[in-house]
């Protein structure tokens, strides 16, 4: 299980232990973002700063309709226990966890200032 907590901006956040390339780990405070079907954004500094490998570049459509094109980069995360590669956009935003890292997974939150997140893999018999 994944905890985390809902902040004074009522978004729900949770720490996020990725790897740089040279190994060290660094948790990183990210948003759970429904509205964002990728794994995780990143702001360039950070990207950069942990070395995350360049993989491809990327194409999305936002909410007002425009289009934008942005890198895309590897990180190593550690989620429910497992290390696990996933594919990071960059953006200049705070870091967001969006549903292609939440899937199969149960999300609850108390949606007070400091209520509690929880995440849960969902057992599938």
């Amino acid at each position: 299980m994944i905890s985390g907590w809902v902040n004074s901006h009522r978004e729900a956040v949770i720490r996020l232990p990725l790897r740089s390339s040279q190994g060290r780990e660094e948790a990183v405070e990210v948003v759970v973002d429904t509205g964002f079907n990728g794994h995780l954004t990143l702001p360039p500094s950070l990207i950069e700063s942990l070395g995350l490998p360049f993989r491809r570049l990327g194409r999305a459509v936002l909410g007002d309709g425009s289009a934008v094109t942005f890198d895309i980069h590897e990180a190593v995360i550690l989620w429910d226990g497992q290390l696990r590669r996933i594919p990071v956009d960059a953006a200049d935003t705070d870091p967001l966890l969006g549903m292609s890292l939440l899937f199969g997974h149960e999300v609850s939150m108390q949606v007070i200032d400091g209520g509690s997140v929880f995440i849960r893999l969902i057992q599938l018999s």
